[in-house]
């Protein structure tokens, strides 16, 4: 008598047997599928004629998806790429003949602008959107940050007037109570967030060194 033994390629041999389409979530992701969910307040039993909860939070999660911050605020005139206070350099300051905006850099930071009353969670919330039921690993949660497309120069400097700032996908991993701030690590090429060994960063980065 002898068992049975696993084929090491069995996924792969499985892979070839689906046949016809399919709805399962064939796209690979390192995020919850709850943390794409948006905060309804729907109540779960609804009167005969009215939307189901659960269509009108997949209609809302697919409209909030098909906006995109940049173009926003592209479309109110804003440049995403000067939000961002830089270095004073009076030695290319534009004339005031050349320029229909004022000469005058921008030098307060967003941060003073920040208004959280209409935010539909807490920040707590937020970072608990990365817990799976059954899980005790905490995944990260999908956004999008401004941040420089250098990232060695924005480390060294973040007000250096040669970086340019984009809108780019992150994953937030943490937030500090303290400072205010959240922790987030871009996503790579295929939307995943991964440490340098190629592995999925879960609770915050936190390694059992620290």
């Amino acid at each position: 008598v002898t068992k049975f033994k696993m084929p090491k390629d069995f996924k792969s041999l499985l892979d070839k047997q689906v046949v016809g389409p399919t709805t399962e979530v064939l796209t690979e992701s390192d995020f919850p599928v709850q943390s794409f969910k948006p905060k309804v307040q729907v109540p779960f039993e609804r009167l005969p004629g009215q939307n189901p909860r659960k269509v009108e939070v997949e209609r809302r999660r697919r409209l909030y998806l098909s906006f995109d911050i940049a173009e926003l605020l592209a479309s109110k005139g804003i440049d995403s790429n000067q939000l961002m206070p830089r270095h004073y350099d009076p030695d290319n300051m534009p004339p005031i003949e050349e320029t229909k905006d004022s000469v005058f850099p921008i030098y307060l930071p967003l941060k003073v602008f920040d208004d959280d009353e209409y935010d539909c969670r807490t920040p707590e919330e937020w970072i608990s959107l990365g817990l799976e039921p059954g899980s005790s690993d905490r995944k990260p949660v999908p956004g999008k940050a401004l941040l420089p497309t250098d990232d060695v120069l924005g480390h060294e400097d973040p007000k250096s007037q040669q970086l340019i700032y984009k809108w780019i996908d992150v994953g937030v991993l943490d937030y500090d109570k303290e400072t205010e701030l959240y922790l987030v690590h871009k996503t790579n090429k295929n939307g995943l967030v991964r440490d340098e060994e190629g592995k999925p960063i879960l609770n915050g980065g936190i390694t059992p060194e620290g």
